[in-house]
């Protein structure tokens, strides 16, 4: 009976939707998002909020106060010094050095030195890839970046770059720096480029970040727009539109525009919104269709309740009496069979991530634009009410390293798990160059994805009641955002991640269940060290561990005999510690918290530039016990 009442109350409510959504979206035409209302332009350059020519132009601050000379040329004043912009970017601004009238081989140290000026809403941007001449110390040069093209009369006619060094290293530079810290090494002049993520070739030019000091920035971000941190300003903020909005997220700029796919075809704004002159034929067919509705909903309610139960069958009532339901698991959304379809093309080869044992994960795009993976299980039916309710263990565990679950879909047999999916793609992308990326991870970034990734689990494993364990880890369950953070998804849901039992969880540690995710951490570091992932990695790691040629493990692209004395160690230090993973997991003797604590520790070594040593890392590759025992005992040692 309550079924029938709560159908025949759906079949009511159909009538009124169309008019109530119409109601809504009048409001919103009448107050339509518009853009900068100055739309100022000096020469090709049309100037973005908050940056402003004519005084009486909305801004934010003073400091982004601009000068068009001649009706050509832009001048942006940062304390006593005039630069000229030569172009705008979303999150910063592309300069000229200072008094640069020609074509120069290098520049002054000293142009954007250490007292730069306004560092409270401008600061020189990682993305700068900078060119150093007359060095007399070598050894800040990179040749990683040398494959970057980078035009201009600073890099051909008449010269090459002497010493090239990318911003975005770390070693030398630090963010808040400015050119003159190469001084100390005797360079006398400096050049630079702006290399965008992801891309290999550069913008002549200083790129300078802006933002605003978090306490005057109250209330200037648009609806929809959430408060950024600066990578280069101290306390700096941006404001940001979430996801599904474009725009420049300010409240007196452009705002958050809606993005939609309408027509097949990308579309924002108002456009995104029925048209008046359309509301009264909608009106008019939600009349009609209602009351067809409502009879068609009762008629399929009867012939629901006489058709008998198929086989096989999930019963969602089984689930509820069990604590467990398809809604209460998918807090977010539940998906329909055919919107995954159509988000990953009827699941083709070619939106394939990952295949494994337990199900394959699916790259796809919905129809509002949202990026998402789709995880599809092969899940019986006896293990179902499980699988539901580990989703619903991990849509409540919230860390910035997990990737989001946004909703599962139960039809047809299938059992799918959506999650967010960012559009820098995942890290096995990354190392093997599977789909064209144009940036090669370099040590650092390969060294905090590694750190980061230990973390999660290592939070997963130590700070949950019961323990959540992955039981899945590959690089292709990676997956890297804009600036190649980890979000870790895929997740194998049906080999017992979490427990209920509470003998089992009592147990968990003398049973060794959590030996999976070591080892499985320690394949991983050898990926990443070494960009292969074929099948006998480990194996074929151990036998050059024991011939003495641990440098063969490395990716040659990471140019194991070019790197300085500290990054070699520490390059050593990740293939004896991935080795421990692979001998020591199986039987809990190495825990995901001290892989950890030792990925951690260098990760800040590497940003202190090699010079700050810890006790716990003072054992070096070459003479640990770990390598004598693998020599003492060679046939005797396997992997598992």
């Amino acid at each position: 009976m309550s079924r029938i009442l709560l159908l025949s109350f759906v079949g009511l409510l159909v009538c009124f939707p169309f008019s109530c959504s119409l109601q809504e979206q009048g409001k919103e035409l009448q107050t339509p998002l518009h853009p900068n209302s100055c739309n100022e332009t000096c020469g090709n350059l049309h100037v973005p909020f908050p940056f402003y020519v004519n005084s009486s132009c909305e801004s934010i601050s003073p400091a982004f106060h601009l000068s068009c000379i001649n009706s050509t040329t832009l001048l942006l004043r940062i304390g006593s010094v005039s630069y000229t912009v030569l172009e705008f970017f979303s999150d910063g601004v592309l300069v000229d050095f200072p008094g640069s009238s020609s074509c120069r081989q290098y520049n002054d140290l000293n142009s954007f030195g250490r007292s730069f000026a306004g560092k409270n809403n401008f600061g020189v941007s990682v993305d700068n890839v900078v060119g150093l001449y007359d060095c007399e110390d070598s050894s800040l040069c990179k040749a990683d970046c040398e494959t970057i093209d980078l035009p201009g009369c600073d890099g051909r006619g008449g010269g090459s770059l002497a010493c090239c060094y990318p911003l975005s290293d770390h070693t030398i530079w630090h963010v808040g720096d400015g050119f003159s810290v190469f001084s100390q090494f005797g360079c006398r002049g400096v050049s630079s480029w702006a290399v965008l993520r992801g891309s290999t070739w550069g913008k002549r030019g200083v790129k300078l970040e802006w933002a605003l000091p978090r306490n005057s920035s109250k209330q200037v971000c648009a609806r929809n727009a959430n408060m950024a941190n600066a990578t280069a300003i101290q306390g700096g903020v941006r404001c940001v539109c979430q996801n599904g909005y474009v725009g420049d997220g300010f409240a007196d700029g452009t705002g958050c525009l809606q993005a939609c796919i309408k027509d097949g075809k990308e579309a924002y704004g108002s456009d995104c919104y029925i048209k008046r002159h359309d509301q009264r034929k909608f009106v008019i067919i939600a009349g009609i269709i209602g009351p067809v509705l409502i009879v068609a909903s009762l008629v399929a309610l009867f012939y629901l309740l006489k058709r008998p139960t198929k086989p096989g069958m999930f019963d969602t009532e089984q689930a509820y009496y069990q604590n467990i339901s398809i809604p209460k698991a998918c807090k977010i959304r539940l998906f329909s069979l055919h919107e995954l379809e159509e988000a990953t093309k009827g699941f083709e080869e070619s939106q394939k991530l990952m295949h494994a044992n337990n199900g394959t994960i699916f790259a796809g795009v919905l129809r509002d634009g949202s990026h998402i993976a789709v995880h599809k299980l092969q899940c019986e039916k006896k293990d179902l009410i499980q699988v539901l309710s580990q989703i619903e263990v991990l849509s409540s565990t919230v860390h910035r390293n997990m990737a989001r679950i946004l909703g599962c879909c139960i039809e047809s047999g299938n059992t799918l798990v959506v999650y967010e999916f960012p559009c820098n793609g995942t890290l096995e992308e990354h190392l093997h160059q599977s789909k064209g990326q144009q940036l090669r991870l370099d040590w650092y970034r390969r060294l905090t994805i590694a750190a980061e990734t230990a973390s999660i689990l290592a939070f997963l494993h130590y700070d949950n009641s019961p323990p959540i364990f992955h039981h899945n880890l590959k690089s292709a369950c990676i997956f890297l955002d804009d600036d190649y953070s980890v979000k870790i998804a895929g997740f194998g849901l049906i080999n017992s991640n979490v427990y209920y039992d509470s003998q089992l969880h009592k147990n968990y540690e003398g049973f060794g269940i959590c030996k999976n995710d070591v080892y499985d951490m320690g394949v991983l570091l050898l990926e990443i060290i070494s960009g292969s992932n074929r099948l006998d990695l480990p194996t074929s790691a151990l036998q050059q561990i024991r011939a003495g040629k641990f440098e063969e493990i490395f990716d040659p692209f990471l140019c194991y005999h070019e790197q300085p004395h500290y990054r070699q160690e520490q390059m050593q230090i990740i293939a004896d510690l991935a080795t421990r993973c692979l001998l020591f997991g199986v039987d809990v003797r190495l825990g995901m918290v001290d892989v950890v604590r030792e990925l951690v520790h260098l990760t800040k070594e590497s940003l202190d530039g090699g010079i700050t040593k810890g006790p716990a890392l003072e054992e070096t590759f070459s003479n640990s016990s770990l390598l004598q025992m693998i020599s003492m005992s060679p046939d005797s040692m396997s992997v598992p």
